[in-house]
């Protein structure tokens, strides 16, 4: 029984040296890894349908550290970025952290930009 199939996904990335299929996929999911590739954390995000929901199969760039899902998600005010970078970020200006905002999923960078709270999913750097 998958609980959280998001932490399932990230936690499978962290474990696996090049290549890495996810199933179940969820908009979450594709959302969360789009972000991860557009910031070339990952190579390349390819999707097959299936009767079962489909899966997503993964290709690493070797530029991925750790990544990871936050638990509890948090909510941040568009003040309080700084405190969780500390607390999940390795360095200042050093990897991302995922929200879910009233927008869309982003960035915390644009989240700031834009001047919008949410709540945290994931890190990665």
């Amino acid at each position: 029984m998958l609980n959280d199939t998001l932490a399932n996904a990230l936690s499978g990335i962290n474990n696996s040296k090049g290549n890495f299929v996810i199933r179940p996929v969820s908009k979450v999911i594709k959302s969360v890894l789009g972000i991860m590739k557009e910031n070339e954390y990952l190579q390349s995000v390819e999707e097959s349908k299936d009767t079962r929901g489909g899966e997503l199969s993964v290709k690493l760039s070797g530029n991925l550290n750790k990544c990871g899902v936050i638990k509890p998600r948090y909510s941040v005010r568009k003040s309080d970025y700084e405190k969780y970078e500390k607390q999940y970020l390795p360095a200042k200006n050093f990897g991302l952290l995922i929200v879910s905002t009233p927008k869309g999923i982003m960035t915390h960078l644009e989240a700031k930009e834009k001047g919008l709270g949410g709540r945290l999913l994931a890190y990665c750097y």
